[in-house]
């Protein structure tokens, strides 16, 4: 499996439509674009932290977790 499809499978574990995910991440919108059609490639630490943050925040909600734990 290629990044950029590992990309898009990370961002749609997540429930988020793109314009979401850059948002809650303060990722621009075009940066994820790129990544995503494969014209830019991830770098592989970022992968991985991006990854690693949506596993501990619980996103089965939509990534609303964090609005919850007040």
């Amino acid at each position: 499996m290629e990044i950029k499809d590992k990309v898009k499978e990370l961002r749609e574990s997540t429930g988020m439509n793109r314009k979401e995910f850059c948002e809650y991440f303060g990722i621009p919108y075009r940066t994820v674009t790129e990544w995503e059609r494969g014209t830019r490639k991830m770098p592989d630490y970022v992968f991985r932290l991006l990854a690693y943050r949506i596993k501990m925040g619980n996103f089965a909600d939509n990534g609303k977790a964090e609005e919850n734990e007040e």
